[in-house]
């Protein structure tokens, strides 16, 4: 029996600081860089000479600024702001690979469907089909107000309107233009086939969409379908469309089953949905010099970074330790009814304080030389049952180098990296297309009898 092939996704951000908190500031970090299209053309060679599925790219249409009431801490800090569009750097990137893929973040919730399905078809075809979706709804409170609103859209509601942007893209993805609908006859001066482009004339709660879809198909038609969740109601959508799912290592056991029976109950293959994890590998060549590095990160980790990040309304630094957090969220006149409140007003500030340092190495952490490092992604496969990792970027470019030079070619040598080609679907799953029993796919044909 083969050995079970490795997902291994670079975890990125088009920021300064994306999930590693003040390491911006770490010695011959290229983070700064992020503005220079020459960072991420090199970052994307690196990658794929280490066997990288792809590089996935994480998104915020906001600011945080729940902590303190604004985002002045989240500026300090360069916590995901500035930020810049993830979508953009992909043909750069795409231009100086062959295999690398590319997950983008992209949210339901505030951008009409229509010209977002366009955009995905033009990376997808510019890519050669190397591109992913990450389907996400957005919570920050900042983003709503950017894009008109007074606050931000509400969970259920949000929900709501992904479910009815999916069936819009997934229209004009897959049921706008039939396969043979480009013929490309010179002699006739015929370059596209008209009876064979459809309008879609939805209308629904959300969208009015007439089509037809302005882009002739792509190598994959639909991109590759990933979410994250770490709900129960993110879990049924996944089920219904996800082919990878990013998930919380802590909630492991709880999503899995969940995507698998939502999948089933939606007429999929319960085995389709592949799942991944963030997960965080600090190697060298001798444990010393992992030491060293591991030292040299948390002597540069913001503590406050975490607290802007997770969305804690309490300067939780500038309390005693022993002060209970119900006293904490009173002496800053806040309400007691928030989710920081909810969750353990009778717990200290000192607790609070320890569990999100303790956040920053979780299950799915490991330091050590690159034989312990892949002794431990072998486990993770075998044992704990993931598909893959999206790879935490402590270091530009020194994580994914590392990883590249002295993980990978272990690996190899082990089967968990086999070299595959061809489209990022095709590689995570062995075809260029949604299969049948993909709700995308009941639209395959359902417009025939609608003209342009």
């Amino acid at each position: 029996m083969s050995p079970k092939p490795l997902i291994l996704n670079l975890f990125e951000m088009n920021c300064v600081g994306h999930i590693t908190h003040g390491l911006w500031r770490l010695p011959g970090n290229n983070r700064h860089r992020y503005t220079d299209l020459s960072y991420w053309t090199e970052l994307a060679q690196i990658a794929e000479s280490g066997g990288f599925t792809a590089i996935f790219l994480a998104d915020v249409v906001g600011a945080y600024d729940t902590y303190g009431g604004s985002a002045e801490t989240a500026l300090r800090e360069g916590l995901q702001i500035p930020n810049n569009d993830p979508m953009l750097v992909v043909p750069a990137m795409a231009a100086v690979t062959e295999r690398l893929g590319f997950g983008i973040t992209f949210s339901t919730s505030y951008e009409p469907p229509f010209a977002f399905a366009r955009r995905m078809s033009t990376l997808d075809h510019l890519t050669g089909g190397r591109v992913g979706w990450n389907i996400v709804t957005s919570y920050l409170p900042n983003a709503a107000r950017n894009f008109g609103l007074a606050d931000e859209i509400e969970h259920d509601h949000r929900y709501e309107i992904a479910d009815e942007y999916l069936e819009v893209v997934y229209k004009l993805w897959e049921g706008s233009w039939e396969d043979d609908a480009v013929v490309r006859d010179t002699d006739a001066g015929i370059y596209a086939d008209p009876t064979k482009v459809h309008r879609i004339d939805h209308v629904g709660e959300n969208f009015s969409v007439a089509g037809p879809h302005l882009s002739e198909p792509s190598p994959q038609r639909t991109p590759a379908l990933i979410l994250a969740t770490a709900s129960p109601a993110g879990a049924l959508r996944a089920g219904r469309h996800a082919e990878l799912v990013f998930t919380h290592g802590p909630l492991l056991e709880r999503t899995v089953p969940a995507v698998r029976a939502a999948a089933e109950e939606a007429g999929r293959d319960p085995a389709a949905p592949k799942f991944v994890v963030q997960a965080a590998v600090i190697t060298a060549r001798t444990q010393e010099e992992v030491d060293a590095k591991l030292a040299e990160y948390r002597e540069h980790r913001s503590t406050e970074g975490m607290l802007v990040h997770q969305s804690i309304p309490i300067r939780a630094l500038e309390h005693p330790r022993e002060r209970t957090i119900a006293e904490a969220l009173e002496v800053e006149g806040l309400p007691a009814d928030t989710p920081v409140g909810r969750r353990g007003a009778a717990s200290t500030v000192g607790d609070l304080l320890d569990a999100v340092d303790e956040a920053w190495q979780d299950r799915f952490f490991v330091a050590g030389t690159p034989e312990e490092v892949a002794d431990a992604i072998e486990h993770w496969l075998d044992v704990e049952g993931i598909d893959g990792i999206n790879l935490r970027q402590y270091h530009s470019f020194d994580t994914v180098r590392d990883f590249a030079e002295l993980v990978s070619p272990i690996l190899r040598e082990r089967g968990r990296l086999p070299e595959l080609e061809g489209t990022l679907r095709r590689r995570l799953s062995g075809s260029d297309r949604l299969p049948a029993e993909h709700p995308a796919a009941q639209f395959r044909g359902a417009f025939t009898d609608q003209g342009v």
